[in-house]
């Protein structure tokens, strides 16, 4: 049976259908109630309007800080109309029933996005009775209909008009809308101040730790048609703070919509761009790197990055730190690739491109080293890479029933640092393609093992179960130009074999933590067949 709907209470920060909403309640015979701006809005509809001071008796404090907290208001709201007692008392202290509670909250978020916000800009727009009174409704879903968005307004109106009430089931789903919405707020106001107490300990020194509760919040960007199978659902959501240079901040200029696959192998990619300051390009296929490379511009990077694996790179993903100029496109297009992630493409470039209807061009701003270090190293490998990260970035996996929760592997591997424990030193060229090699090697599942020459990934063995295998795999897929080519390991050396293997194919310098009991056998190892080794001391496990 239909409930009589006496009395609205309407007190908006997004006034985005507002008149039309109350306009259609006014017709009905609701009674309007509303608070400063959204009142002065509907007057000037010509929309009769109960301020709320008038309802209370009390007026607006405290810089609009204190409005609606007041129990003619929430007595109104959370009055349960079939407890008798209830009724008896809220009508003993004059106090009349709210049916209808429409609300959105203060732009917290448009606030702490604006260039130059202030820490007190961002408690300023901290919504305290808003939620208050949402809750309160959407407690009391059975009697007070509580709306938040302002696309419902058109629906709950249509209803109101036809049946004069919404179903359980529809009280129930707002209610429902409105605690994930409240959730949300909440938990982005807590991560964006423990962003502030982050930065603050990271200032002094003194790291937080992981937080006793973690509560996180995302926001869906769409629908997929399916995840990584087929019969899998899916959809993408974003961090309601987007981070610049990820993959969710990408605008798609081309192509068809970007399945749950591409998503994840565009982050691999630009994770591992994000190594290098030189120009750069890799390859994704199934998670993994399959190429990588530095060169002296787009083209020349991507031509190489091609040639670490030209049969892999087929249907994978390719992200490039510099614009892809017309010479890079026609190069690219020679093969079906899923994507193209660039900071820009060149007007003729893109033509060129896009005539491939199932390719997807992404642009976005790959951005500058994160502490502003632009100049490359020779190897054009980023030395600079996380040390100026702005607080601890997490990371984060799912497993049944519960979350694993790490830090971000953002330590870099600084050459003064790095510890020769071989008779040969590895000279200047060597050098710069164990930095490059390493990097590429802390991108690929473990176990990895990466082979490298002149900037260029030439063999990558990754996600085997054991240390020989991923060497073999390398190995196999260099060839020929295993010849001088360097190899880094993401983990040690258990046993002696990998550098057995390695000498035989013409390895001349191999980089790697240490810090096996058998590390003495490597090194001996590779004293006798004249290849320098380097210890990191930092193990880049990634599973």
């Amino acid at each position: 049976m239909a409930k009589k709907i006496k009395r609205a209470i309407i007190s908006v920060f997004d006034k985005t259908g507002i008149v039309g909403l109350a306009e259609g309640l006014s017709e009905l015979g609701v009674e309007i109630i509303s608070t400063g701006g959204t009142a002065k809005v509907l007057s000037e509809a010509g929309i009769d309007v109960l301020e709320v001071s008038e309802l209370t008796g009390f007026p607006e404090c405290l810089d609009g800080r204190v409005k609606t907290l007041h129990p003619k208001v929430h007595g109104g709201i959370l009055a349960v109309r079939n407890n008798p007692e209830h009724m008896a008392r809220i009508k003993e202290l004059g106090v009349k029933t709210i049916d209808i509670v429409v609300i959105n909250l203060y732009p917290f978020k448009q606030t702490i996005l604006k260039e130059g916000a202030e820490l007190s800009d961002a408690i300023e727009n901290i919504d305290i009775g808003g939620p208050a009174m949402l809750r309160a409704a959407a407690k009391n879903y059975k009697d007070v209909i509580v709306v938040i968005d302002p696309e419902d307004y058109g629906a709950l109106l249509k209803v109101l008009m036809e049946a004069g009430d919404l179903s359980d089931i529809d009280r129930l789903r707002f209610s429902q809308k409105v605690f994930s919405h409240t959730a949300n707020y909440d938990a982005m106001i807590s991560a964006y101040l423990r962003d502030r107490v982050e930065k603050d300990c990271l200032a002094t020194g003194n790291g937080p730790g992981f937080e006793k509760l973690m509560t996180l919040t995302f926001e869906k960007v769409f629908d997929m048609r399916y995840g990584e199978n087929p019969h899998q659902e899916a959809a993408l959501y974003r961090e309601p703070i987007p981070y610049p240079g990820t993959v969710t901040a990408a605008v798609k200029l081309h192509g068809k919509e970007l399945s749950y696959n591409n998503i994840n192998d565009a982050d691999c990619a630009l994770e591992l761009l994000r190594e290098f300051s030189g120009p750069a390009a890799v390859a994704v296929k199934h998670a993994t790197p399959c190429g990588a490379a530095v060169g002296k511009d787009a083209y020349s990077a991507y031509k190489a990055a091609h040639d670490s694996d030209p049969e892999s790179i087929y249907g994978g993903i390719v992200a490039v730190n510099r614009a892809v100029d017309l010479k890079t496109a026609n190069e690219m297009s020679k093969i079906f690739l899923e994507i193209v992630i660039a900071p820009e493409f060149n007007e003729d470039a893109f033509e060129v491109l896009s005539r491939k209807k199932n390719i997807r061009l992404l642009r976005l701003d790959i951005g500058k080293t994160c502490d502003g270090h632009n100049e490359p190293h020779s190897s054009g490998y980023n030395e600079h890479r996380g040390t100026s990260a702005p607080y601890k970035e997490l990371r984060f996996k799912k497993v049944s029933g519960g979350l694993l929760v790490q830090s971000a592997n953002l330590i870099t591997i600084e050459k003064a640092n790095l510890n020769v424990v071989t008779e040969r030193v590895p000279d200047g060229k060597e050098m710069d393609d164990l930095l490059f090699a390493m990097a590429v090697a802390k991108h690929a599942r473990s176990n990895a093992v990466v082979l490298a020459k002149d900037l260029i990934a030439v063999g990558i063995g990754a996600g085997q179960t054991s240390r020989i295998m991923a060497a073999k795999v390398a190995l196999e897929n260099a060839k020929e130009r295993a010849v001088g080519a360097v190899l880094a390991s993401d983990a040690f050396f258990p046993f002696d074999d990998c550098v057995m293997a390695a000498a035989k194919s013409g390895v001349t310098a191999i980089i790697q933590p240490g810090g096996s009991k058998n590390d003495q056998q490597s090194i001996d190892m590779c004293n006798r067949h004249g290849i320098s080794m380097v210890f990191t001391g930092i193990r880049h496990f990634m599973h």
